[in-house]
């Protein structure tokens, strides 16, 4: 069959990226909603704040002017200094709700990512680099916490201060508002023009962050072969690379922000010196009090100070918005169909347990991996994949854990095509260890009790002795809560496959799929790792992807793959007699 006529499977069909969205600041209301109770208490206590910082001014004003006219001040500073400390404690407390509102929003954020992360369908995984995801849970979402704390709700009380200083300051001079508006409003628009600039390229730093986290993960994750290799300048020097292109990516937001803060301050410093210039001159011809200067000069503090503030806020939402742009992405990415859990669909009487007809699969950039095949898989049999390396034997397993889904053809299980299966259902019936057995960092019980959540240490010790696996838990004081290390690199290599087998058939699935388990295995283990096999295979059906024959050489059927077809299958016997493929590997392992 010709690989351009067989299609893709549909969840590898999304082979392009799929493009950051471009969002506005309604994107950021879903990250808000759960705190929506705080952040009305929030913007009450904001307004109040206002209402005691615009009143300061008026006080000042009535104080001198009281003074100025030898009349009684007791009341009115009584008055000033309980507006002061009034806004004074507001404020602290606005601070303290932000800061908390922020750290749930980032935390919410971190939940629904890893979430999302966890139940992406493989083959989406399978394209992105680990690091990006993981700078996207980090850095990404710490970056909302601006969007809170200095950003949508400081705007909102900011706004409320500047239109209450606008109005207060047009009821004592008219004149020395509009300077002020022109003064500002230049400056204003000449900020908003340069930020529109730092949405973009704050989603470009933060991408070259993440390229950079992913260089450090890869390199982290394979040190002892960069090692050996004495790799280590070259791959530091690759990773400095990526580090100077963050740093450059940056530079450029950074250069952004630096002009806004000029910009801000050239509109407030002409406003200051407009209104000093102004009011001077029109308090010495009689026109406005001393007192009304100074007040209209403390109105211009409160005016600037929230404008200033609505700026930075500004250019913290739009920072923020890019990096959200990132976290979109990924939560816009459909998760992994588990099906209707309640739908539990009825197995065909009499069906074998496991079932192949005419099976296709072919990955994402058309690659065929399997072609047509037919298998039977009875209960209670183990039966096992065998051919040389890339023949597909691995991609049948994914196809039945439901990894990826077949191109065409069909896989049954009791008779229901897998497809009809809810995934939870199908999983649960399935054991299943990797040719590079994942061990969790954490301790020996944490990684026996991942798929079934508790069992008894006698339950858990008497698994480990099963797979000749008893002298982990015994070498260290701290018995079955002993650590394995990042990755299990504090077992060998075989240690870690047998425990992966262990905390597979602690699950007691109805089908095992075992891809390699004895690869890391020396021949002492390898033995005694086949006769834990074969006591397994008493109670339940096996499916095994092997190289070394003498693994299965006692298999009720052995299937072999070749090219992604099924060339032969049949017992030992019978393959060594009909199959040249199969009798040249026995040949090679002295088995023929």
């Amino acid at each position: 069959m010709a690989q351009s006529t067989l299609p893709a499977p549909p969840e590898l069909a999304q082979a392009p990226p799929v493009d950051a969205p471009t969002i506005g600041v309604r994107a950021l209301w879903p990250y808000l909603r759960r705190h929506r109770p705080t952040l009305v208490l929030v913007v009450a206590l904001s307004l109040l704040s206002a209402a005691a910082a615009l009143a300061t001014p008026l006080l000042t004003q009535r104080f001198i002017d009281d003074l100025g006219a030898g009349e009684a001040i007791a009341s009115t500073l009584a008055l000033l200094v309980a507006a002061v400390l009034i806004g004074s404690v507001l404020d602290g407390l606005i601070t303290y709700l932000l800061s908390r509102t922020a750290g749930g929003v980032v935390l919410d954020t971190r939940v629904r990512l890893v979430d999302r992360l966890l139940r992406l369908p493989v083959a989406e995984l399978d394209r992105r680099r680990v690091g990006d995801l993981i700078s996207r849970v980090g850095a990404d979402t710490t970056l909302l916490s601006a969007v809170v704390t200095s950003g949508l709700v400081q705007l909102v009380a900011g706004l409320v201060v500047i239109v209450g200083a606008i109005v207060l300051m047009a009821r004592l001079d008219a004149l020395l508002l509009l300077l002020t508006l022109v003064a500002t409003g230049v400056g204003v628009a000449a900020v908003g023009i340069v930020s529109t600039r730092l949405r973009p390229l704050s989603e470009q730093a933060q991408a070259a962050v993440g390229a950079m986290t992913a260089g450090v993960e890869r390199v982290l994750g394979a040190v002892r072969t960069v090692r050996a290799a004495r790799a280590e300048r070259r791959e530091s020097a690759a990773i400095a690379a990526q580090a100077h292109a963050a740093y450059r990516a940056g530079l450029r937001v950074a250069r952004v922000q630096a002009a806004i803060e000029p910009l801000a301050g050239i509109a407030i410093q002409g406003a200051f010196l407009a209104v000093l210039g102004a009011g001077g001159a029109s308090v010495a011809t009689g026109r406005i009090s001393l007192g009304e200067l100074i007040a209209f000069v403390l109105l211009l503090f409160l005016l600037v100070q929230p404008l200033a503030g609505a700026i930075m806020a500004w250019t913290s939402i739009q920072t923020g918005l890019g990096a959200l742009a990132r976290i979109e992405e990924v939560l816009a990415l459909p998760p992994e169909d588990v099906g209707d859990p309640t739908a539990q669909p009825t197995p065909v009487v009499g069906a074998p347990l496991l079932e192949l007809r005419d099976v296709h699969f072919a990955h994402a950039d058309g690659t065929v991996a399997l072609r047509g095949v037919d298998l039977v898989v009875a209960r209670g049999m183990k039966v096992a994949l065998v051919g040389p390396s890339g023949a597909g034997k691995s991609t049948l397993l994914g196809l039945v854990e439901r990894f990826h889904d077949v191109s065409a053809g069909s896989l049954l299980v009791e008779g229901v095509d897998v497809r009809d299966w809810p995934r939870d259902a199908l999983r649960a019936r399935i054991g299943y260890v990797e040719q590079e057995a994942a061990v969790l960092a954490g301790t020996i019980r944490d990684n026996l009790l991942l798929a079934v959540g508790e069992a008894s240490d006698e339950r858990l010790t008497e698994l480990l002795a099963t797979v000749n696996l008893t002298g982990i838990a015994t070498r260290s004081p701290l018995g079955l809560d002993a650590p394995v290390g990042d990755g299990g690199v504090l077992l060998s290599g075989g240690e870690r496959q047998r425990l992966a087998l262990a905390r597979t058939l602690l699950s007691a699935p109805d089908l095992l799929l075992l891809d390699e388990p004895t690869a890391s295995l020396d021949a002492i283990n390898e033995a005694a790792l086949r006769r834990a096999i074969d006591a397994v295979a008493q109670e339940r059906t096996l499916l095994v992807v092997a190289h070394r024959l003498s693994t299965v050489a006692d298999a009720d059927l052995i299937a072999v793959l070749d090219h992604g077809r099924l060339v032969a299958s049949g017992t030992h016997a019978e393959l060594v007699a009909s199959s040249d493929l199969y009798r040249r590997f026995a040949t090679e392992q002295l088995l023929a």
